[in-house]
């Protein structure tokens, strides 16, 4: 109770509340307009935070993303244009119940199911964490090697494209993890004799470029969307609490679904909402009416996507691997304000934990009043020329990376990211895999050198420690799935059935 009051009080400093409230604003307008994605609408909030509080720092994480993974349904239900990648499973859904004269009802039901889906999401969060915590104190080195790599496979399987291009972009963030002397021989790699390299490559600039940068590079090769038509909008969240009696059971399956894709390293919102948009569908009694405007899609999906951003943090605050690229920007983050992820954060910085609950619960209420405003200022934002806002961006990402690192070499990056990042994804390369592998890349590192240490380069306690064992046989199925499931393609008989 102490630590709970604590949390109270760490939220109650009026730069926590003003911090809340204008990353809600800002998270609100860059979901809104399209191509934004919530990811780079929290890449490019970093640099801000230097010069927050830590717990100030963390809650616009936070409100951000939330925000930005709703206010993308807007522009999705009004233009047919998903404003981020999570809105884009129901786009077509939404759209059409516009078209149908009930736009207010689309709009309504991804403002109040993505609150109810956040709040539903940070409840679990409170619930697994500790317990996990618990159980995290006795992981040692093997343990944290074979879930560093859990992570990075798991983040290879559910990735849209194919499992060889997600493994062969995981691998190059891995291989970019490499650069530099921050390894446990403290010898310089891939640093080509240039001494900018020698601190190897920050993440925050990679995130930028790669997120940032490359959506501009894609919005200068897209024509822009077409204008939205002038309407007023009646009651937002009429008929709502009818939807969520209806519905109740595709509500609480999108919730858990939710959960379930936030834990999994790599996941995040969108691949939540595309897997509960399918099941909704799948198991409807009124399956023939999606695509017409058909409300049950965008219940389930809109309280999957918001669920599972609350439960990604779960692995990012227990162990440091991100639950999807958001949880990523926002370890780098956490380690930059002293708030360093692991089982021992949950004991010796309990209230910040709990403030960070209040922030997640907080956010979400405060998404429904700040939502019907931004429903009703849609057609203004929605209005803004792209020809003035992707300078803005790219103006921003330029000074955001200089401030990381107070140096141009930082700003390079961003733009090499950015054209890496660019080129992947016309290629069909996941850069969510990558991201990943950078992030990832040290800690997978330091502990395999450390366990081989430990074992006298004895691969055997890898294997023999009873939750070691088990994370291993979960990552070397992981890792062989690809292959199983190509060779059960070649079976006569399985192939003619298909």
């Amino acid at each position: 109770m102490t630590h709970l009051i604590e949390g109270f009080n760490l939220v109650a400093q009026p730069d926590v509340l003003l911090a809340i409230l204008l990353s809600a604003v800002y998270g609100l307008v860059v979901g809104s307009l399209p191509g934004l994605s919530a990811t780079m609408a929290t890449a490019l909030l970093v640099p801000f935070t230097f010069y927050l509080s830590p717990i100030a720092a963390v809650a616009t994480i936070i409100t951000a993303s939330a925000m930005a993974i709703f206010s993308g349904d807007i522009p999705g239900a009004l233009l047919r244009i998903p404003g981020t990648p999570a809105s884009a499973a129901y786009t077509d859904e939404a759209y059409a119940m516009t078209r149908k004269g009930q736009a207010e009802m689309a709009l309504g039901a991804g403002l109040w199911f993505s609150a109810i889906g956040g709040i539903v999401g940070t409840l679990s969060l409170v619930l697994m964490a500790p317990l996990l915590a618990e159980m995290a104190l006795n992981f040692s080195s093997f343990e944290y090697f074979w879930l560093a790599l859990l992570g990075l496979m798991c983040a290879t399987l559910v990735a849209r494209s194919s499992p060889v291009k997600a493994i062969a972009s995981m691998l190059l963030g891995l291989l970019v993890a490499c650069i530099g002397i921050e390894n446990p021989a403290g010898t310089p790699r891939f640093t080509f004799g240039l001494t900018d390299l020698l601190g190897g490559i920050e993440v925050i600039p990679a995130l930028v470029g790669v997120f940032a940068v490359s959506e501009v590079m894609r919005a200068m090769l897209t024509p822009p969307p077409p204008p939205i038509p002038k309407r007023q909008f009646g009651s937002i969240l009429a008929g709502q609490w009818q939807l969520t009696k209806k519905y109740q059971w595709p509500m609480w399956r999108g919730n858990i679904v939710g959960i379930i894709i936030g834990v999994l390293p790599g996941a995040g919102a969108d691949m939540a909402a595309w897997i509960s948009y399918s099941m909704a569908k799948r198991f409807s009694k009124e399956r023939e009416k999606f695509g017409t405007g058909h409300p049950e899609g965008l219940v389930e999906a809109g309280a999957s996507n918001n669920a599972s951003l609350a439960s990604g943090w779960v692995p990012s605050l227990l162990f440091g691997i991100p639950g999807d690229t958001i949880t990523a920007i926002a370890i780098g983050v956490l380690y930059m304000k002293g708030l360093n992820p692991g089982p021992t954060l949950f004991t010796e910085r309990a209230s910040s934990m709990y403030a960070l609950y209040i922030i997640f619960i907080l956010a979400n209420i405060i998404m429904i009043p700040l939502g019907i405003v931004m429903i009703r200022l849609a057609s203004h934002i929605l209005r803004a020329p792209r020809a003035a806002v992707m300078p803005v961006i790219v103006l921003l990402c330029a000074v955001g990376a200089f401030a990381t690192g107070a140096n141009l070499f930082s700003v390079l990056l961003v733009a090499v990211f950015g054209c890496l990042g660019f080129v992947m994804e016309r290629n069909g390369y996941p850069v969510a895999a990558m991201v990943l592998g950078i992030v990832m890349g040290s800690m997978l590192e330091q502990t395999f050198v450390t366990s081989l240490i430990k074992s006298d380069n004895s691969v055997l306690p890898f294997f023999e420690r009873p939750v070691a064992s088990v994370l291993a046989a979960l990552t070397l199925g992981a890792a062989s799935w690809p292959l199983i499931a190509w060779l059960l393609g070649r079976i006569p008989g399985r192939r003619a059935a298909g």
